[in-house]
């Protein structure tokens, strides 16, 4: 009778202390439930997440372990007895650990131990955490697998020990840390000041850089003097980068950046580069109606005028030149100040020999048309349409009156 009031104190969810009686060979532990009478039994799964163990390894007969009750098994006039747990006793107290230890707004440092289909898996303390795909960052995150392995900092939004519960946010902590520093780079920089950063992630507009907590954006026309198509294709995430502020939008939390502020400018040096007289070698970059836009270095675009192509007379420039053309030409004027470079290829070929009436254009005279009538009537002087002036649009013109 008092072995059967025992057994009835025994409940599903107790703390039971059992002694290890026998190894099965199903590895299974039969334990005795000390002040019951009664037995119980730990499979190797409630005893252990490694699969692959030797249960002899971790127990032997005699040992007195603390289990947490399961389930029975069986009924008592069968003589049943109950299924014992270690592990989710062990889990268990985790979870008062970390109920007692954190509250919710808590932030903790946890390593990532697994990615699934909608989130993160953390360890924290010993009690599996999730951080959610859309709480990992403060942007959409295309691949999660870059974060496996890392430690990462996040805040604890939801803790329930009874229905095993931890939820965390990883962007909340980053917004947090991005309004401080954002505090800080307001308060400390200025437009015009040279920074170093680091890039952060690239798009088809430009580069982000992060500037310690905070990304300014490097639009793609301030990456580099030259033409850049796509931002990867001279930058790489990653890459530590020195920058230059060019505005600076507390309102609108933005700030824009330059790369090519802080590197020599194309025009540097041109009169040592490309003095009066020297011959380069270019590639016709644009072909406009009063002649052909020709870089001779990167990002150094000169003007041969429509006069300059061919000692032939050129109605339309585009019936001689095109884009990606190789040319030789001559420098005829170098302006650094106004950025402007005049040249000549018709000055590297030899003159044709003049006809018995000094005139080696073969049309009838009632044919050619005034030089006036073939020079650029809406000629702009605007970066758009390179670097010319109006006196290389009418350089020859000019010389009539010399």
């Amino acid at each position: 009778m008092e072995a059967l009031n025992s057994v009835a104190e025994v409940k599903v969810g107790d703390v039971v202390k059992g002694e290890v009686l026998a190894i099965d060979d199903n590895r299974q532990i039969i334990v005795g439930i000390e002040g019951a009478g009664v037995e119980g039994v730990i499979p190797l799964r409630e005893l252990t997440s490694d699969r692959d163990a030797d249960v002899n390894d971790l127990v032997k007969v005699g040992d007195v372990l603390d289990l947490v009750v399961v389930s029975t098994i069986g009924s008592d006039k069968e003589g049943g007895s109950y299924l014992l747990s270690k592990r989710r006793l062990e889990a268990r107290r985790a979870w008062e650990e970390v109920a007692s230890k954190y509250s919710v707004d808590d932030i903790v440092e946890v390593p990532v131990t697994q990615v699934v289909k909608g989130g993160l898996v953390v360890d924290v303390d010993g009690v599996r955490g999730f951080v959610p795909a859309s709480m990992i960052e403060n942007r959409f995150v295309q691949d999660l697998n870059q974060y496996k392995g890392q430690t990462i900092r996040a805040k604890i939004i939801e803790i329930d020990p009874a229905e095993s519960r931890l939820i965390l946010s990883r962007r909340e902590v980053l917004n947090e840390e991005r309004k401080e520093a954002l505090e800080r780079i307001f308060n400390e920089l200025s437009v015009g000041d040279v920074v170093e950063g680091k890039v952060a992630r690239m798009t088809n507009f430009g580069a982000f850089v992060d500037l310690g907590g905070v990304d300014g954006l490097v639009h793609v026309s301030e990456i580099s003097h030259e033409r850049v198509s796509q931002p990867s294709d001279v930058l790489s995430v990653g890459e530590d980068v020195k920058v230059k502020i060019l505005g600076l939008d507390p309102e609108r939390e933005r700030i824009s950046l330059s790369i090519k502020a802080t590197q020599p400018g194309p025009w540097e040096n041109i009169e040592e580069n490309a003095p009066e007289g020297a011959v380069l070698e270019g590639t016709v970059k644009r072909v406009v109606d009063f002649g052909a836009f020709v870089e001779v270095f990167p990002g150094v675009e000169g003007l041969v005028h429509v006069s300059q192509i061919s000692h032939k007379h050129v109605d339309n420039p585009a019936d001689v030149l095109k884009a990606g053309d190789k040319v030789q030409v001559k420098v005829l004027d170098v302006n650094p100040e106004r950025q402007r470079l005049s040249l000549s290829i018709k000055a590297l070929e030899e003159a044709p020999a003049r006809s018995e009436e000094g005139n080696n254009d073969e049309r009838p005279r009632r044919q050619r048309r005034p030089r006036q009538d073939r020079a650029p009537k809406n000629y702009s002087t605007s970066e758009d349409e390179g670097s010319a002036t109006l006196g290389d649009a009418f350089g020859d013109i000019f010389k009539k009156f010399d």
